[in-house]
């Protein structure tokens, strides 16, 4: 994972991230209306709907990633950014997603209980969906490409924030497990936890994943750990998770003999399937 260059010396992979703008600046929600208009000088994407003719967009407003039409109130800019994971992607709705924590949903059984992972998970091709404080990251199938999934990604993530429905159906369910130091913690899981939440999950959120803190097994060192979002099924995420997370650990925590980590049953059965390949 390459926000982690501390922890993995001389290993960065795709050095140049760039943000593309995403513009939503139409109030009908009919997907037989929507245009898309590409600027394909500046990768902006321009999203719009129409009843009649396309209108035409004066290349000075598409430089700068804003679209304006008379009549039209809102204008909605979402923001994608490249993960090292090549079959996920981060979009960023401009507003806040997660309040507290993050979330992750491996197979659509466990987005039932949010309206907008329920909706891109309507979307054909899509394999996981991941919340984090202000960005949603998506990831696709291997044959899946994003050029058609995109405008279907920003048309949902859009309807969402236009419905005014809350992110969960019941908040009890939302975040997933963090790394909060409990009175209960030993010494030794504390200190796992203290450097997982302050060293090593800012740099993996920030490649649009994130860790979770699944326990330690006193007599054999291990600690398990859970990818999510882009890091889960990524293919640097094994080193990420030996040359980085687990050199640290062990570093700090003398008690930590490894660090293992734990499979969902989806990347179970592709880890699998590559074998057998």
């Amino acid at each position: 994972m390459r926000g982690l260059p501390r922890l993995i010396a001389g290993q960065r992979a795709h050095l140049c991230r760039r943000l593309k703008p995403y513009v939503d600046t139409g109030a009908a929600r009919h997907a037989s209306r929507r245009l898309l208009s590409i600027s394909s000088s500046n990768n902006v994407f321009s999203h719009f709907t129409s009843s009649t003719s396309r209108p035409v967009v004066p290349s000075s407003y598409a430089s700068s990633g804003l679209v304006n039409f008379a009549g039209q109130r809102r204008t909605m800019f979402i923001q994608t950014q490249s993960t090292p994971n090549p079959l996920s992607l981060m979009f960023y709705p401009g507003k806040p997603v997660m309040e507290v924590g993050s979330a992750d949903f491996p197979n659509a059984r466990t987005a039932m209980n949010s309206p907008l992972a329920k909706a891109l998970y309507g979307i054909d091709g899509i394999t996981r969906v991941f919340y984090g404080s202000d960005f949603v990251t998506v990831t696709k199938s291997e044959d899946a490409s994003w050029d058609f999934l995109k405008p279907e990604i920003f048309a949902a993530i859009m309807d969402f924030y236009s419905s005014g429905n809350p992110l969960f159906l019941d908040s009890a369910t939302a975040a997933s497990k963090d790394t909060a130091i409990h009175e209960d913690d030993s010494e030794i899981v504390a200190m796992i936890k203290e450097l997982l939440e302050t060293r090593i999950r800012p740099a993996v959120q920030d490649d649009g994943g994130d860790i979770e803190y699944i326990g330690f097994d006193p007599e054999s060192g291990v600690v398990k750990l859970k990818m999510q979002g882009a890091c889960s099924g990524c293919p640097s995420s094994s080193v990420t998770l030996k040359s980085g997370i687990e050199n640290m650990l062990m570093h700090y925590v003398p008690e930590v003999k490894a660090v293992e980590q734990e499979l969902d049953l989806e990347d179970e059965n592709g880890e699998l399937t590559s074998q057998l390949d």
